[in-house]
């Protein structure tokens, strides 16, 4: 690769490690072409970007991007998930893939500049998706005040039950 490209090349991977939520780390050996592309298609379906570049590319943009932390995984045959928006969701697909075919092999991520090591992306991956975990949130801090409007309602009920029977009993 010319010098050009390369420097092209690690100001692409450095852009995408400074603009992504996350970035994970993996190891693609023994994928056939079948698992990769199939890898690939649902991971771009979902934003995110699968990239297979030099080790010493990516080294050089993640020194540069300020994640010196995970310059030591770029060894061997190396790719990089960036999520872009919701982290779950490569975690997710990368993780349903190592276990239906054991690949790719996740060294390490990086979320919100900390770093993780591979084991830990079952944490990520059974979290729900960012709208579930706000709809819970909503959920959680909605059911107090639907009580309280509920509780108003049945005094407020009761209220106009006992001015009727009242009412009633003068007639």
């Amino acid at each position: 690769m010319a010098k050009p490209e390369k420097i092209k090349a690690i100001g692409e991977l450095k852009d995408l490690m400074e603009t992504t939520s996350s970035v994970f780390v993996t190891d693609y050996t023994g994928l056939n072409v079948a698992d990769i592309t199939a890898l690939r298609k649902n991971l771009r379906e979902n934003s995110v970007k699968y990239i297979v570049a030099k080790n010493t590319l990516m080294k050089i943009a993640a020194s540069e991007a300020g994640l010196e932390n995970i310059v030591e995984y770029f060894q061997g045959q190396t790719a990089l998930a960036f999520g872009a928006d919701d982290p779950t969701i490569a975690a997710k697909i990368l993780y349903k893939s190592f276990k239906d075919i054991k690949k790719p092999i996740i060294k390490a991520f990086v979320f919100d500049g900390q770093l993780f090591p591979g084991v830990e992306i079952t944490r990520l991956a059974d979290l729900p998706s960012r709208e579930v975990l706000l709809s819970q949130i909503v959920m959680s801090v909605e059911a107090p005040i639907s009580n309280i409007v509920s509780s108003l309602d049945a005094v407020f009920h009761e209220l106009l039950a006992t001015v009727d029977a009242l009412e009633a009993s003068r007639a």
